[in-house]
């Protein structure tokens, strides 16, 4: 029986954990660890792995016919047992060192970026846009890859042309609006806001791949249709849960200073925990219970 000590241990990030199956293919793991504000917290979220495969697998299989994607299997003798239902097996691809990130609405760094210079990654915008401002079209706004512990950095159309080349500068940013209308499309019609998300893409030979993970609360902001008001931060089924609880004054954690974030309370967790499966539950129609393992 196969088991996780038989592959090479690659790497590690934030989230997941890469092995090597071979030459081609590779283990991703996706574990139960979450960040925030660019610190890995000391306490994880039971069942997070799996709920952030189970949404990829249903995002991968719905985007196919738009983009090839990296996912051999999620069930598979080469898998492990141990970490079946938040394990996937997949090409190795030659990944591409841009974060392509579509916004439809205005929030986060983008409205940070905008306040400071009505633009957003060189994209000018109308003046008088508020917190969560739907956009009249959804925005390409590239991030350069970051370091682990440090922070994704907003950039120009042109510094990816710059990086990648002017061709596949273009294919990356009317590939990633494309899946971005798709999939917002779709979480619409479940009652549910997609307001910005980010994907990355790597190389088969020549042909331009999705892969990591795709459209999942840890990669997406994802708000309730009912209720949405501009002007205002919006209730969100993400780890924004638990980024409000760090910065409140419960949490007791200085995110100026230089301290690791403290462990997170067992209500914090257990909300974090449900609002994740709400967010696969309602995207998808189908039941968490029901997924691998």
């Amino acid at each position: 029986m196969t088991t996780l000590a038989d592959y090479r241990h690659l790497t590690s990030g934030k989230v997941r954990d890469i092995y090597e199956v071979d030459d081609e293919l590779l283990l991703l793991v996706a574990t139960d660890r979450i960040s925030a504000y660019d610190h890995v917290l000391p306490t994880p979220i039971p069942d997070k792995g799996r709920i952030l495969t189970a949404m990829s697998m249903f995002w991968f299989e719905l985007l196919a016919d738009l983009i090839p994607h990296h996912v051999v299997a999620v069930d598979d003798p080469r898998i492990p047992a141990e970490v079946r239902g938040r394990a996937t097996l997949v090409r190795r691809l030659e990944m591409l060192p841009v974060e392509c990130v579509a916004r439809g609405y205005l929030t986060g760094s983008g409205l940070t970026d905008y306040r400071a210079t009505g633009a957003v990654c060189g994209v000018a915008l109308p003046s008088g846009l508020v917190e969560s401002s739907k956009l009249a079209e959804p925005i390409f706004t590239p991030a350069a890859k970051a370091e682990l512990g440090s922070h994704d950095e907003n950039v120009s159309f042109e510094a990816v042309v710059a990086t990648v080349g002017a061709e596949r500068a273009e294919e990356l940013r009317e590939i990633t609006l494309a899946i971005y209308r798709r999939a917002a499309d779709h979480a619409a019609g479940r009652g549910v806001i997609l307001a910005d998300t980010k994907f990355e893409f790597g190389l088969l030979g020549s042909t331009l791949i999705l892969g990591d993970e795709v459209l999942t609360p840890d990669s997406s902001r994802f708000w309730p249709a009912d209720g949405y008001t501009p002007g205002q931060v919006q209730p969100s089924f993400d780890k924004q849960f638990v980024r409000d609880w760090l910065t409140s004054p419960a949490s007791g954690w200085d995110r100026a200073a230089d301290q690791p974030p403290p462990p997170v309370p067992a209500d914090v967790v257990e909300a974090t925990r449900a609002r994740y499966i709400e967010a696969y539950e309602r995207v998808s129609g189908l039941s968490f219970d029901n997924w691998l393992g």
